[in-house]
């Protein structure tokens, strides 16, 4: 059976953090992830996940200065003590809430340096992340959407991981970021499954619901089950209107889940 997170960046936007869990657990999903919730207490949120039932899978470090487009701050030479302030930052909420894993930013740079600063920054975020058994997630973003993203494909980021060589570190596969940049999700996710630690969906090309667009979703989670996959996978799309119109496909069996 697969089970599904709703990611409360996207879905329930429009709803403040507490009551977005709320809604999550009410249409039926068996966890949760949110983008940057910083602004909202870590006492008034996990008190919402222990009253929902659910887990927070994860979030992520602070994303810089989007008017800017940096879109984290890992990768960035120049702004080393703000990347680690991030982390920091990240991994002390995440504990809070027992989120289970932070996805770190890497950025917006082309800078000479930034692949030592990257990977240097990492290594950080995994020992500090370490003592509270938090997973250390990296997201290749395609570049579309980011133009210039420093995490710019899975075979980079798996590159990275191999050289960082750290258990706790793992890679988020987006399946729309990988299917933009990369094309075939199926034996993408296959080459890579000892890597990953977290799986995201949305439509392409519009990263809309999985029942529309071009990548047959409900033959890419059977896959998953049939590799043996048994973590939430994240829905992780922009929802046209009301998010609770937009969860037709949750109660479909064609996608697996047991509702």
């Amino acid at each position: 059976m697969t089970r599904f997170s709703a990611n409360l960046g996207l879905l329930w936007a429009d709803l403040p953090l507490v009551e977005a869990i709320h809604a999550a657990k009410s249409a039926g999903f068996d966890a949760v992830e949110c983008h940057w919730p910083y602004d909202v207490s870590a006492r008034s949120v996990a008190r919402a996940l222990h009253e929902a039932a659910l887990p927070m899978l994860g979030l992520n470090t602070a994303p810089g200065d989007l008017s800017k487009s940096e879109f984290g701050l890992t990768a960035l030479p120049e702004r080393r003590e703000d990347a680690r302030a991030a982390i920091d930052q990240a991994i002390s909420y995440g504990a809070e809430i027992s989120a289970q894993a932070v996805h770190v930013m890497a950025g917006v740079t082309n800078a000479e340096t930034a692949h030592d600063v990257y990977v240097d920054n990492l290594r950080y975020a995994c020992r500090m992340a370490e003592a509270y058994d938090i997973m250390i997630l990296i997201e290749p973003l395609n570049r579309y959407d980011v133009p210039g993203y420093f995490l710019a494909d899975t075979r980079q980021a798996s590159d990275v991981i191999t050289e960082i060589a750290a258990p706790n570190l793992k890679l988020l596969f987006d399946c729309y970021h990988v299917g933009s940049t990369e094309g075939d999700i199926d034996n993408r996710f296959r080459e890579l499954q000892p890597l990953i630690g977290h799986v995201q969906f949305a439509s392409i090309p519009d990263r809309g619901p999985p029942d529309d667009g071009k990548i047959d979703f409900p033959s890419f989670f059977a896959m998953l089950d049939n590799l043996g996959w048994n973590r939430p996978i994240g829905a992780e799309y922009r929802p046209v209107g009301a998010t609770d119109a937009s969860l037709g496909w949750l109660a479909d069996p064609r996608y697996g889940a047991s509702r």
